[in-house]
């Protein structure tokens, strides 16, 4: 009798444990609306990388929309923006320390406050805490031809510098990013 109850009950945890596995393999098989991505590009010595998730426009107002004005953003979709610099670098004329940090923005109609924060693996900005920001900047918006996925690119303007890119729907984000020199 024991051995049978102990047969069942194996056979029970094999069979759950199969159904577990499958269901996970099932939630990892699924196309990702917001599909993750990545940008890198050497700057002097500092190498930058962003890793985020592409949400598509799909005919909705993004700008003051889906995308509210005067609320902090994740900069993309998902996980929250994630940047990284190899070494100390400058942002828009400001230093930044190595490291890696999420990435938000509180866009507005007429500029933008680029947010880089201590805490770089957060999901969305719904744990976003001010006390942590490393460094915030101001940037103006450029109007942009359509970008139906968000997209970010990295151009290389000198040997030490380049200019990061966040287009998305109309718009373009852009700023400066330079190797500190010693």
């Amino acid at each position: 009798m024991r051995m049978k109850i102990l047969l069942t009950s194996l056979s029970l945890f094999f069979l759950l444990n199969l159904a577990s596995e499958n269901e996970l393999k099932a939630q990892n098989d699924k196309v990702r609306i917001s599909p993750k991505a990545e940008v890198m590009q050497v700057v002097g010595f500092t190498e930058v990388r962003i890793s985020y998730s592409r949400p598509g426009v799909k005919s909705r107002q993004i700008w003051g929309g889906l995308v509210p004005y005067n609320k902090v953003w994740r900069a993309g979709a998902n996980e929250a923006t994630k940047i990284t610099f190899s070494t100390d670098i400058m942002i828009e004329g400001k230093k930044l320390l190595a490291g890696a940090y999420s990435f938000f923005a509180i866009p507005t109609e007429k500029d933008w406050t680029l947010i880089f924060n201590k805490v770089s693996d957060q999901w969305g900005a719904f744990e976003y805490n001010e006390a942590e920001d490393a460094l915030r900047v101001a940037v103006k918006p450029e109007k942009n031809e359509h970008e139906e996925w968000l997209r970010y690119s990295i151009t290389k303007t000198s040997d030490s510098s380049a200019v990061v890119k966040l287009e998305w729907e109309k718009l373009k984000i852009p700023f400066k990013v330079e190797g500190v020199t010693k």
